[in-house]
C-alpha cells in the first residue's frame, strides 16, 4: 500500500532526477548548435518545466500501486535537428546524454547506500533514489521511437531498420505505450536485477 509518505518521497525524488537528465538533454543540444531548447527555458533545475503529466507522473505511479519498478519519462526536450553538428551522431549523443546522467545518479546513490548502511528515511531516500534513476535509465534507453534509445538506431542501424523506425514512431505515444505494455514481463525483471545490482555493488 503506497502511503502519503511514500508519494512525497517518491515525487521529491522524481523531480530532482528528471530535472538533471531533461537539462542535460538540452545543455548537449546547445554545445551541438542548437539553442532552441536552450530559449524555451530548458536548461533549467526548475522542474516544472520537463514535466509531462502521463509519462512523468502517471505512468510511475500505476507501476508503483501495481507492485512493479517505476519506469517514466519527462517531457521531450525540442530539438531543430538540422543545427546540430554530426547529425544523426549528433542527435544520438544528445540523446543518450540524459539517460547516462540517471545511470551515474543510481551509481552514486548505490554507492551512498553501500557506505552510509543507512536507516529510517535516508535508507527509504536513497534505495528509492536508485530505483527511480535505474528507472529512468532503462525505460528512456529502449529503443523505441520517440525515447531516447531510438537515437542510437537511427545513426548507427542500416536504413532498412530506420525505415522501420520511423513507421513505428508514426504511431506516437499510443504506439510507444501498447508496445510496452506488452513488453512489461521482460522489463521489469531488468529493473529489479539493475537495482539490486546497484544497490549491493559496494556492500
Amino acid at each position: 500500500m503506497i502511503d502519503f509518505y511514500t508519494i512525497i518521497l517518491f515525487l521529491s525524488v522524481l523531480l530532482v532526477s528528471v530535472s538533471l537528465h531533461e537539462m542535460m538533454h538540452a545543455f548537449v543540444a546547445y554545445r551541438l548548435g542548437d539553442d532552441l531548447a536552450h530559449s524555451q527555458g530548458r536548461i533549467s533545475f526548475n522542474p516544472l518545466v520537463h514535466i509531462d503529466p502521463l509519462l512523468t507522473i502517471a505512468l510511475p505511479a500505476v507501476l508503483l500501486l501495481l507492485g512493479q519498478p517505476p519506469i517514466l519519462a519527462a517531457k521531450p526536450v525540442p530539438i531543430n535537428t538540422s543545427r546540430i553538428d554530426g547529425e544523426e551522431y549528433g542527435l544520438a549523443t544528445v540523446g543518450v546524454s540524459g539517460p547516462l546522467v540517471n545511470l551515474a545518479l543510481a551509481f552514486i546513490g548505490g554507492f551512498l547506500f553501500g557506505v552510509l548502511e543507512p536507516t529510517g528515511f535516508l535508507f527509504d531516500l536513497l534505495r528509492l533514489f536508485v530505483q527511480i534513476n535505474v528507472g529512468l535509465f532503462v525505460f528512456n534507453m529502449l529503443p523505441l521511437p520517440p525515447l531516447d534509445g531510438s537515437r542510437l538506431i537511427y545513426a548507427f542501424a542500416p536504413e532498412g531498420v530506420r525505415s522501420v523506425m520511423r513507421q513505428i514512431e508514426s504511431f506516437g505515444i499510443i504506439g510507444l505505450v501498447i508496445i510496452l505494455s506488452l513488453a512489461l514481463p521482460v522489463i521489469s525483471p531488468i529493473l529489479t536485477t539493475v537495482n539490486e545490482f546497484i544497490l549491493n555493488l559496494v556492500v
